[in-house]
């Protein structure tokens, strides 16, 4: 009776009080590693993570997936442009640090005996386009 009772308090109070706002920017990044997640399969990735987090560290890589029996780590940025710096500058040192870091968690976790690699893939939702435009980097950088 009592988790009957909880769903109608929440499902009135869903129709009084209004929705959280998204940030413009985090729907985009959403919609950014959605459809990052089509175009890697479309390329024959075998995609077997997205988001992964860890409760021991801070972060999350945004995609894992297998091209051509290499597991690969897949950091998407999006844009809405394309003119103030390319959204693969994004991931600075201190972010591959972090996905580095994330990686080795993930391989503890499910330890590998395969080679792997780092991607970072670019989305770039521009205004008059019909459809995203990719930028994949393989190898985009060292494990180390």
């Amino acid at each position: 009776m009592s988790g009957m009772m909880l769903q109608v308090t929440l499902k009135t109070l869903d129709r009084w009080l209004p929705a959280p706002e998204v940030v413009a920017s985090h729907r985009t990044g959403r919609q950014g590693e959605e459809d990052a997640y089509f175009y890697l399969r479309r390329l024959g990735y075998v995609i077997i993570g997205r988001n992964y987090r860890s409760p021991r560290r801070r972060g999350e890589i945004d995609l894992i997936g297998w091209d051509e029996g290499m597991l690969c780590f897949v950091e998407v940025k999006t844009r809405t442009t394309h003119d103030v710096k390319p959204a693969e500058a994004a991931v600075d040192r201190e972010k591959r640090r972090e996905l580095r870091a994330m990686a080795q968690e993930y391989l503890r976790r499910f330890p590998t005996q395969t080679p792997w690699r780092f991607d970072v893939l670019s989305v770039y939702h521009e205004v008059n386009a019909e459809s995203p435009r990719f930028e994949l980097f393989r190898h985009a950088f060292s494990s180390r």
